[in-house]
Parts: C-alpha cells; structure tokens; sequence
C-alpha cells in the first residue's frame, strides 16, 4: 500500500499551489512601414531633440555623436 500523507500538503504542494501563474506576453504586432515622409520627419524630430539635449547641457558632445551616429545608420 503506497504511503499516503493526511493533512497538509508537503513541502512539493505547498510551492506549487502558490507559484505564480505567468502568463505569456502579447503578441508583439510587426511594425508597420512608415512612408518615407513620415520617416523622415521622425528622424528629423529625434536628431532635434538629441541637439536640445546637447544644447542643454544633458548630453555631452560624445554622447550626442554616439546617439546621432546610432539614429543615422
């Protein structure tokens, strides 16, 4: 006859009714292509904030080249 335990569940029990249920993530949708308008005034939008950023004093001359240099290729 196989040992059978009374009362309260093991140890095994006890972290499998509370371990969390995760749940996978949402389907990440592809992104859509822009038109190159659109692009490009984006990129335009991005390269003033990152001079904004410089001109401020939040960025430093490296960092704005590595960031600019990023967005261009």
């Amino acid at each position: 006859m196989p040992f059978a335990r009374a009362g309260r569940p093991g140890l095994l029990g006890t972290v499998a009714r509370r371990a969390p249920v995760r749940e996978a993530p949402p389907p990440v949708a592809p992104p859509s292509a822009a038109p190159p308008q659109a692009a490009g005034q984006e990129l335009a939008d991005q390269l003033s904030r990152l001079a904004e950023l410089r001109r401020t004093g939040m960025l430093t001359e490296a960092e704005f080249t590595a960031a600019k240099s990023r967005l261009l290729t």
